[in-house]
């Protein structure tokens, strides 16, 4: 198991992920893992130890965001707000972008899911492209 229950420099990866998400248009939405996906391991953490942490790192990175990163484009896996205080103003402000959720409280990712910004745009980033919501 990995010593690694933070990323080595939090500053550095919340900077690349606010920059990621910053990329996420209006009436679109994308997922932690997504998110998480895109950015390569820290040097010395392997990739599965990186796997088991990287949502979550990027949860606490959205929990601390600028005013000016769309955190309420950013949602789970399942289609779905996370429970936590702020999901109603999240669920109006992607209403307000156009962002339809079913009975169940779900976002049609194949949709409304964001397919990931420019592959240029990535490598100068040095960044991977995001695995896509199957259309």
């Amino acid at each position: 198991m990995s010593s690694f229950t933070s990323p080595p420099n939090i500053q550095v990866f919340n900077t690349r992920v606010w920059e990621i998400v910053r990329q996420v248009p209006p009436g679109q939405v994308t997922s932690y893992g997504q998110i998480a996906a895109m950015i390569p391991p820290p040097q010395g953490m392997d990739p599965k130890s990186y796997d088991a942490f990287v949502a979550r790192w990027v949860g606490a990175a959205m929990a601390a965001c600028p005013q000016d990163v769309p955190w309420q484009r950013v949602i789970n896996s399942q289609g779905k707000l996370s429970l936590r205080p702020g999901a109603e103003q999240q669920r109006q402000l992607l209403e307000a972008e156009g962002v339809e959720f079913n009975e169940r409280g779900r976002v049609d990712l194949k949709k409304f899911g964001w397919q990931g910004p420019p592959a240029d745009w990535l490598r100068l980033r040095a960044l991977f492209p995001p695995p896509g919501f199957a259309k």
